[in-house]
């Protein structure tokens, strides 16, 4: 053991020196560790081809040697930089890359070879560019000398004698499919034999035409009898040659050919050196001997033309494309869809159970809108929601409610975020259109301020003869009609003083929206839309006021409110403030990352020692026990305590039966027991003592760490998905989809990613205990479409060859009566059993379809849990509504509904505004604090935010 606590070893792949055995080795396994993960995976195969049975004695030399060779070639599969016509740098991986052998011109010039790479760019799904060599490179601290060299160190081994060949370990030969195959001539006894010959040929040069000559001085002694005595040696290796030949076709750099009368011409070739392995030794070490082998000709048996090798039938390789499969034959469905909206598909032949009067066109406005409100609830100030309830707060009106606390503050919290508070500076955090200027004439006359927005009609042309009181009338209704007057709205308030003062209550939010969207409609993009929601909230027919704007919000259709926030939303999505809340999720989704490779790592190491561990048990499991050994030890003290039970209740039925019945009798047959029972105890215990192993006490100690050890690994696999879990969560700049099915419909869950699986746990409405609940299914694209679906005359008509339907008609067939044929339309599973006949119905041979089957298998088990906790939710208020259940019954809900609450949404409290800010949004903002304590306003501390939750796991992991 002292040897090995000597520092006299060097690390094979950092190449320091004065370490200790085990010092060496672990360095040695660290640094292995991060070359597999720094080396580009593409590189690694043709390197080690290369490599292999390379006889360059220093390894520096073998670096210099592979170094060059690779700096300016690349390989499919490998992360590259190219130089793009425009000027650009962009990434990207190389797909396919073509070589182009030398060529002479005709004026005698040699062009040189070179290679064309087809590269993938990043970010551009659909453009490829096409370069050369000197329009790529790769990234200098990728491959590097030093890195080369710690990964050829690595990856090979090679034995102690002279002129011995590098060899790639057989573990990573076999990884990357390099033949281990030693060539003949690197063989040790061969490489012997060499050298015996070049002695002797130091003596004597003999030749292929049978003639040999020893020196001049030795063949004029020697003469006749010299000359015949190597001519037969000569003739004797010459044999021998040709048998090695024949026998082995892979230990030869020749070309074959067959001749007329049926033998065959060898011809000599060149070595050719390639990055796969080269078998032979150079031109300068072929033998003399081999120099007019292709003077010869050597005849073998002509070839049979009977045998001919059966070639295999070709087997389809799935994943394939998934209407490119076959249709079954079962008549399977997908699960029929259910539909928000009021109007579904023209082409479904069923009707729609809502009544709410949603269209499906507002159907991905709902849903757009809820999830970024939800995923950036923390920057908005607000409490998460659920879908459900933010459906019915946006159908409620002055009819059902006269104020929702839900709807008001949404609005008022994302208005907010267009213009900073006075007291923050008031700059305008959103890009508007500016409003075109006024007339100078107008100005002169001191007219107010407004720009009337009109609906052009045709003129009417005043006839021949006319009067004063038609021409009056014709100039009448000649004059422009106004549509709404939220020009009016703009010039008597400024809606931006309004917002920087956070005047929003009493009809103020409204008004202010008036003014907005007045601006924004100078834009063409927002033109159309917001002229649609101006003619309903500021009518040319009444006073634009804030009272006005109140009323008219509150009656507004539920699809033009839904527009209005939708507008709203797309102006915050630019603002810093969510902007600078991605980078802070992109940042803590790094550590998480980095954080979770060292727990990966930790639960590696934990398992190896727990397999070693388990060995050792095996070895030290005693041998007298048969049964399973994964048995601990109290499963053995079970079966010997068993055994020991049953003997005794042998003995103790046959002292009953011979029991006297004398007074006292029954006493003295009890003692008598009780001391044959502990004598038999005594003599079974010292039974197992005799037969117990000597090892048994380091076999308990053995059971004792692979416990620890389990438990350790158990520790780390709830680390990792821990952090997962925060990965998902932190996940937010892009809502990410579970898949596509065959006919290119995209399937949604909208907690996938974004946001805890039942919404913030502070939140007023988090004893519902889900976010969203249902799996939501988009229409394909257009593009998708036309290629894949309704397809051209002649490709449909080929797929009806091959299909016996078209494409459509499949669709049709395997959908049932639900489908949804395009971006606008929505459907969704709102079911478990649905969920299950879902991934029942996809064909796991589709490449769309695998993966969907994968993602819903994968959050199967959560997303049957939200949708539970889902109708649970809506059963119990289902349950407390007098209109729908005039008889109360008792709800086995945790929190049941107020009973002085009418609908659903208005449960909701934004108690993290109360938190943080001190006051609702709608509300003004409050000069002092109040010295009394508010029992609604909930205590920051009890509120612990996303990014808190998170910070807390990092310190908790960062303490290890």
């Amino acid at each position: 053991m002292e040897f090995y606590k000597q520092r006299r070893f060097i690390c094979q792949i950092t190449g320091h020196s004065g370490l200790s055995f085990f010092e060496a080795l672990k360095s040695e396994q660290a640094g292995a560790q991060e070359v597999e993960e720094a080396f580009p995976e593409a590189l690694k195969g043709p390197i080690l081809r290369r490599v292999q049975f390379q006889t360059i004695s220093r390894i520096d030399s073998l670096v210099d040697l592979i170094y060059e060779e690779f700096r300016a070639d690349y390989y499919p599969g490998e992360i590259v930089t190219v130089h793009v016509v425009t000027g650009e740098r962009l990434t990207g991986v190389v797909r396919d890359k073509t070589s182009f052998g030398a060529k002479i011109l005709p004026d005698g010039t040699l062009d040189p070879p070179f290679s064309r790479y087809f590269v993938s760019l990043d970010n551009r799904p659909k453009e490829e560019a096409v370069v050369d060599e000197a329009h790529i490179s790769r990234d200098r601290k990728i491959f590097t000398k030093q890195v080369l060299r710690s990964f050829i160190k690595k990856s090979v081994i090679r034995e102690s004698w002279t002129g011995a060949p590098w060899q790639v370990k057989h573990d990573v030969a076999k990884k990357y499919h390099i033949d281990i195959r030693i060539p003949h001539h690197l063989l040790f006894k061969n490489k012997a034999n060499e050298k015996k010959n070049k002695v002797n040929q130091t003596k004597k040069t003999p030749n292929i035409d049978g003639k040999a000559y020893n020196s001049q001085k030795k063949s004029i002694q020697n003469g006749r009898h010299s000359e015949l005595k190597v001519i037969l040696e000569t003739q004797k290796s010459k044999q021998n040659l040709d048998h090695q030949q024949v026998k082995s076709k892979k230990q030869n750099s020749f070309n074959i050919t067959a001749q007329p009368n049926g033998s065959l011409q060898i011809t000599n070739q060149l070595p050719y050196i390639s990055h796969t392995f080269q078998v032979f030794a150079s031109h300068s070490q072929v033998e003399p001997y081999l120099a007019n082998l292709h003077k010869q000709t050597l005849s073998f048996p002509p070839i049979s033309s009977s045998l001919q090798l059966s070639k295999p039938a070709s087997q389809t390789k799935y994943p394939i494309d998934d209407l490119q499969i076959p249709p079954r034959l079962n008549g399977l469905e997908r699960p029929a869809l259910k539909f928000l909206s009021q109007d579904v598909p023209s082409c479904s032949g069923i009707e729609s159970e809502a009544v709410n009067g949603i269209k499906m066109k507002s159907v991905s406005g709902f849903l757009e809108t809820w999830d970024l409100l939800n995923v950036f609830c923390e920057v908005l100030v607000l409490d998460s929601f659920t879908f459900d309830d933010f459906v019915e707060a946006m159908q409620l009106s002055s009819e059902h409610v006269y104020e929702c606390e839900l709807f008001t503050e949404i609005h008022c919290a994302v208005l907010k975020m267009l213009v900073e508070s006075e007291q923050d500076g008031g700059k305008i955090l959103v890009s508007l259109p500016e409003i075109e200027q006024e007339r100078e004439s107008d100005n002169e006359l001191g007219e107010p301020k407004s720009i009337l927005t009109t609906i052009s009609e045709p003129d009417l042309e005043p006839k021949r003869r006319t009067t004063r009181s038609s021409m009056a009338m014709i100039e009448q209704s000649s004059s422009p009609k106004p549509a709404h007057r939220a020009a009016e709205v703009h010039a008597k308030i400024n809606w931006v003083d309004e917002l920087r003062n956070r005047r929003l209550g009493g009809g103020g939010w409204q008004f202010i929206l008036i003014g907005l969207l007045h601006q924004l409609s100078m834009s063409s993009h927002y033109h159309d839309n917001c002229e649609i929601l101006l003619h309903e909230l500021a009518p040319y027919d009444q006073e634009p006021t804030p009272e006005t704007a109140k009323k008219e919000y509150s009656n507004l259709n539920v699809n033009l409110r839904i527009k209005a926030l939708e507008i709203l939303c797309l102006l915050i999505v630019d603002t810093q403030a969510i902007r600078n809340y991605m980078e802070e999720c992109s940042e803590q989704m790094t550590c998480f990352r980095k954080q979770k490779i060292q727990w990966q790592r930790d639960r590696k190491l934990y398992l190896e020692e727990l397999r070693i561990l388990n060995d050792e048990r095996k070895t030290l499991l005693p041998s007298e026990i048969s049964f399973s050994p994964s048995l601990g030890n109290k499963d053995l003290e079970k079966l010997l305590n068993r055994e020991v039970e049953e003997d005794d209740i042998i003995d103790t039925d046959d002292d009953i039966r011979s029991m006297r019945s004398l007074r006292g009798g029954q006493d003295r047959t009890l003692e008598r027991k009780r001391k044959r029972s502990n004598q038999q105890e005594r003599k079974d215990n010292s039974q197992l003592d005799s037969k117990r192993p000597k090892n048994a006490r380091q076999y308990a100690k053995v059971l004792k760490e692979i416990q620890k050890k389990q438990e350790l690994v158990t520790k780390c696999e709830n680390e990792i998905s821990t952090l997962d879990n925060d990965l998902r969560e932190a996940d937010c700049p892009r809502t990410r989809i579970l898949g596509r099915d065959r006919f290119w419909n995209r399937y949604f869950w909208f907690e996938r990613n974004g946001m805890p699986y039942g919404g913030l746990p502070d939140s007023s409405t988090a004893h519902a205990d889900y976010a969203n609940g249902c799996i939501w299914i988009q229409g394909p694209g257009d593009l998708e479409r036309e290629g894949f679906i309704e397809m051209k005359g002649e490709q449909q008509n080929e797929y009806l060859k091959k299909f016996k339907m078209t494409v459509p008609e499949r669709k049709k067939t395997e959908e049932g009566l639900t489908s949804v044929y395009n971006l606008y339309q929505w459907g969704y599973y709102e079911d478990p059993e649905a969920v299950d006949e879902l991934i029942a119905w996809l064909d796991i041979r589709g490449s769309n379809e695998q993966k969907l089957h994968k993602e819903l298998k994968l959050y199967r088990d959560q997303i049957n849990t939200n949708m539970i906790n889902r109708k649970n939710y809506l059963k119990s208020w289902q349950d407390e509504l007098p209109e729908i259940n005039n008889r109360r019954t008792a709800t086995r809900w945790r929190e049941p509904p107020n009973k002085k609450i009418k609908y659903r949404c208005q449960a909701w409290h934004n108690h993290r505004a109360l938190s943080k800010i001190g006051h609702l949004h709608s509300e003004q903002p409050r000069t002092r604090r109040s010295t009394k304590k508010v029992t609604s306003v909930v205590n920051e501390a009890e509120l612990p935010s996303k990014n808190d939750t998170k910070k807390k796991n990092k310190r908790k992991l960062s303490a290890r």
